[in-house]
C-alpha cells in the first residue's frame, strides 16, 4: 500500500479511529500466525483496526507494526502507548456493484411494492 495515500488520509483515519475498541490483542507470545490471520480478517471486516499489544519495549511494538504493516499490505496510521492503529481499503465489492441499480431505484421511488393480504383465519 502506497505510504502516500495513508498520509494523506491520516488525520481522517486518525478521528474515525477514535471511537474504536480494539479487536485484537496482542500478548505475550507476539507475532504468532494466528495472531496475523485474526489481524488479517479485522481489516477485511472494518478495513481500520486498533491492535492491544502486551509488550512494554516501545521498539518491540514499533516492529511489529512494520512486520504487521508489511506482511498484510496494511499502511499504519497511528502508535500511542499500547494501542496499533492500521488502515488497509477493502477492495471493492461486487454485490455493493450489483445491488447499485436497485438501491437508485429505491431513491427515486420507482419501486413497485406488493402488500400481501392477510386473511383471518375463521
Amino acid at each position: 500500500m502506497s505510504e502516500e495515500l495513508a498520509l494523506a488520509r491520516r488525520p481522517d483515519l486518525k478521528a474515525r479511529a477514535h471511537a474504536l475498541k480494539p479487536v485484537v490483542w496482542i500478548g505475550a507470545a507476539g507475532l504468532s500466525e494466528n495472531v496475523i490471520h485474526e489481524l488479517d480478517q479485522g481489516l477485511r471486516s472494518h478495513e481500520l483496526i486498533k491492535v492491544k499489544v502486551s509488550n512494554d519495549e516501545r521498539q518491540t511494538r514499533t516492529a511489529w507494526l512494520n512486520e504487521i504493516c508489511d506482511r498484510l499490505g496494511a499502511a499504519p496510521v497511528q502508535h500511542i502507548g499500547k494501542i496499533l492503529v492500521i488502515y488497509r481499503p477493502q477492495p471493492e465489492k461486487t454485490i455493493a456493484a450489483d445491488l447499485s441499480p436497485v438501491r437508485e431505484e429505491r431513491k427515486s421511488g420507482d419501486t413497485k411494492r406488493r402488500r400481501l393480504a392477510h386473511s383471518k383465519r375463521q
